[in-house]
């Protein structure tokens, strides 16, 4: 084995609640905070090196210049997708067209920030 993934760390200009949104989203808790505001969250009970990645959301005063190059997939884990779709609406997610044509099976969307995130179709059991 060589690497895997341990941890994803978002530059934003609220941790708080992106760290609110992003744990609700996924179900994960907080870690840990950092001197400099950045905040860790991760699955409950799994922690930092567990089987998923957490997500560090680490302050910055700069505004995104651009799209990101990277963006999060997220599958439904026990529900359909249109039922996870309106959870992650009332949650504060936004639908954004980046030149779909409107017949994709995932929805685009913007966490609180704007940062796009894809809903998928398939549902996946739970970790």
């Amino acid at each position: 084995m060589a690497c895997r993934i341990s941890e994803l760390v978002i530059d934003c200009a609220g941790p708080e609640r992106l760290a609110a949104f992003w744990s609700e989203v996924l179900g994960y808790v907080e870690l840990g905070r950092e001197d400099d505001g950045s905040i860790e969250i991760g699955p409950p009970g799994d922690g930092f090196g567990g089987p998923q990645p957490t997500l560090v959301l680490s302050p910055t005063a700069e505004p995104r210049a651009a799209k990101l190059r990277l963006h999060i997939d997220v599958s439904p884990t026990d529900r359909d997708q249109d039922a996870e779709l309106e959870r992650l609406l009332a949650l504060g997610a936004k639908p954004v067209d980046i030149g779909q044509t409107g017949s994709e099976s995932w929805h685009v969307l913007t966490d609180p920030e704007g940062n796009e995130f894809c809903l998928l179709r398939r549902r996946i059991a739970p970790a």
